[in-house]
């Protein structure tokens, strides 16, 4: 199978200001950042991982102009924290045009096995969290009274599929994907889009140290193409979704995924 081509920029998001949360590192919401920044946007970058966001922040404002790149540590369990990472887009950029949510978290637990403290957590982080920046980019984005803002969501193809061990995280993805549609129905009446994507397995540092090697083999047999995925190929939708090529799409899950039954 040959290596996938990466795609340079064509200048999709020219002058946009946008908020990545989960940004730091290499897995998907670092990629969606680069991506962005390719595709002449501006970006915030929150995570709550303090000392890799900064190392994020350095490397691409090194790379795209520090007048570019941003960066806020954020938990998206934290309303403040929320807040203050949107009320740095605005102050910086006078607003904001796109909002990536790519925060969650993830763990394997079999039902029977898996604590209250399990459950909540995941879907505190990556449902919750999903809910409160969606919330903070509508407010901002009605009160613009501009149009044409964007959001999308980072679901998962375990929010159709079953797998086992995942029953919190796939609760918490099939949660986003429904937050999705309600979302946007709303945020159409003040010209807003929102949709979400829905990877099935991009490989990156981070998910190799809270999976085992054995469960990524597994799912990588099961997918069409015989690997997984880059974290930049799913940025690459997600920078469809956020750009003006998607402009009639809202409230919609687009699968990234090869995976066969």
């Amino acid at each position: 199978m040959n290596e996938p081509r990466y795609i340079p920029g064509h200048h999709l998001l020219e002058d946009r200001t946008a908020v990545v949360t989960a940004a730091a590192g290499a897995g998907i919401g670092g990629a969606t950042a680069r991506r962005f920044l390719e595709e002449g946007a501006r970006v915030v970058l929150g995570d709550a991982h303090a000392r890799r966001l900064e190392e994020t922040e350095r490397a691409l404002a090194a790379e795209f102009g520090a007048d570019r790149v941003a960066a806020l540590p954020c938990d998206v369990t934290d309303e403040d924290q929320v807040r203050a990472l949107f009320a740095l887009a605005e102050r910086l950029h006078g607003g904001l045009d796109v909002v990536v949510n790519n925060a969650g978290l993830g763990g394997t637990a079999a039902l029977v096995d898996m604590t209250d403290d399990q459950w909540s957590r995941v879907l505190d982080v990556t449902l919750n969290g999903t809910f409160r920046c969606t919330r903070a980019a509508l407010r901002s984005m009605k009160a613009a009274g501009t149009g044409g803002g964007v959001v999308v969501n980072n679901a998962s193809v375990v929010g159709w599929r079953a797998q086992t061990g995942q029953a919190h995280y796939a609760a918490a993805k099939a949660g986003v994907m429904a937050l999705t549609r309600c979302a946007a129905l709303e945020a159409a009446e003040f010209g807003v889009r929102v949709n979400a994507v829905a990877p099935s397995l991009a490989m990156h540092p981070h998910l190799v140290k809270v999976t085992s090697a054995e469960l990524l083999t597994e799912l990588t047999a099961r997918e069409a193409f015989g690997r997984h995925a880059e974290p930049w190929e799913v940025a690459n939708v997600i920078v469809f979704l956020a750009s003006g090529y998607s402009a009639y799409m809202t409230g919609e899950t687009v699968s990234v995924s090869s995976r066969h039954p």
